[in-house]
């Protein structure tokens, strides 16, 4: 029966368009003018995000000046430092986007490199008048041989490395001799705020209870720069280097399970040095392994949908929470100094690593739906101000911080960095060209 009402309706159809003098040429017209209006809402952000960074990156961009001897990059506004894991992702998005740009993410390792003091301490923050050392002996975040991995992968050459490929070692040594608890194998910060995180509530800032956490974040970048070191060990032909820091991973990765992972919850979570007391809060830190390939994909995908994915933990209107909306501490007050605030607001950065173990278990479109909450916050922010901010309300979408009032003389100044790594979320959204800075080995 439907077969025969298909040809009738289509003769109806092909007779108004002939009775209407509609040509062959006016359908074609017709059908690819429809093609542009059926144009998905991420392609549309993402051509209006893509010429509003053309434009504001180079407010992130710096000419070599002073102490810092290569062309440096900043968040922009507030900040005019070169800062550690800011720059990371400022220059992997820019090396991801124009391969000659790979040598920003290089002058930012060239420039750490160099701060290098013969110990291999090299403090998270360099002016232009020279290192600005703030947790006094603890050093950079676990970056740098991320940084010289990536430069090397998106510039094409890993040459460059070889003069300095010591220091990066030595780097390493610094952090193991400084940063590691033998007991239990594993990394610590001293305080929230040296992990970029800064008021983390799974961490600390109490002067009397330094370096007393081992979390989840640190293990997760300190296993990927001994992955990097590897990797680079191999291009530079150095096998006992590559046996060396595979092993490394290897048992740092264990002791992570052993310790970090706990199975009834189905979460990464903190712990305290002195005791071994699980710090059962639910937030941004615990996810960041997700970026490694450390948790099995039944694992990775209870963990996901139990807590990311689950509105009344980290999942909101705009994108994805720093801090779960259960959590007794959650917020969205208009914090920047002394320590921001990542007990609740949405962070570029951390969506951007929250897609990141999105894509690698399987949850492409749970990620794209992400890109497609921040993307209007963004341009709505850019129209209004010209700039954006360095973090927004989870549940309305304002920008939060800085304000007028937090800038200099009352000006507002903006932010920009690591936002733009919204521009490679979005790709992905559109295209599948998700940047995910693999480590794999």
């Amino acid at each position: 029966m439907h077969m025969k009402i298909v040809p009738v309706i289509f003769g109806i159809v092909m007779s108004l368009f002939f009775m209407f003098g509609c040509s062959s040429a006016t359908l074609a017209q017709d059908v690819s003018m429809t093609a542009v209006v059926q144009e998905k809402p991420e392609e549309a952000m993402l051509h209006k995000l893509s010429a509003a960074f053309d434009t504001l990156k180079f407010r992130s961009i710096r000419p070599a000046e002073g102490y810092l001897k290569y062309d440096y990059l900043i968040p922009a506004g507030f900040y005019k430092q070169m800062w550690d894991w800011d720059g990371f992702f400022i220059g992997c998005y820019l090396a991801s986007h124009k391969k000659d740009d790979a040598k920003y993410l290089k002058g930012w390792v060239m420039n750490f490199v160099n701060s290098t003091d013969a110990k291999g301490y090299v403090p998270g923050c360099i002016t232009i008048k020279g290192p600005r050392p703030i947790f006094g002996k603890f050093a950079m975040k676990p970056f740098l041989s991320q940084g010289a991995y990536f430069a090397s992968v998106y510039g094409g050459s890993f040459t460059w490395i070889t003069p300095v490929y010591e220091k990066l070692k030595k780097v390493i040594e610094y952090r193991e001799q400084t940063q590691f608890d033998s007991k239990y194998g594993l990394f610590f910060w001293d305080i929230a705020i040296q992990s970029g995180a800064d008021n983390n509530p799974a961490l600390t800032n109490d002067s009397n209870d330094r370096s007393a956490i081992l979390a989840a974040d640190i293990n997760t970048f300190q296993l990927r720069e001994y992955i990097s070191v590897m990797k680079i060990a191999q291009k530079l032909g150095k096998p006992d280097d590559v046996k060396k820091y595979r092993a490394k991973a290897d048992t740092l990765k264990a002791h992570m399970l052993k310790y970090l992972w706990f199975k009834e919850d189905m979460s990464f979570f903190n712990i305290r040095r002195d005791s071994g007391t699980v710090i059962k809060r639910v937030t941004y830190s615990n996810f960041v392994p997700l970026i490694q390939d450390i948790l099995t994909k039944e694992q990775a995908g209870e963990m996901i949908k139990k807590y990311l994915l689950n509105p009344e933990h980290m999942k909101a209107e705009f994108g994805f929470r720093s801090l779960s909306l259960s959590d007794p501490s959650y917020n969205n007050d208009c914090i920047i100094i002394p320590y921001s605030n990542w007990q609740g607001p949405i962070w570029i950065n951390a969506n951007f690593l929250y897609t990141i173990g999105l894509v690698k278990y399987g949850f492409q479109e749970q990620a794209a739906e992400a890109a497609r909450q921040i993307a209007p916050i963004l341009l709505k922010d850019i129209k209004a101000n010209g700039s954006m901010h360095e973090c927004y309300h989870a549940d309305t979408g304002a920008p939060l911080t800085p304000t007028a009032e937090q800038s200099p003389k009352g000006i507002f100044t903006g932010f920009v960095g690591w936002n733009m790594l919204e521009q490679n979320m979005l790709e992905g959204a559109a295209g599948g060209r998700w940047m995910l800075l693999d480590l794999s080995y």
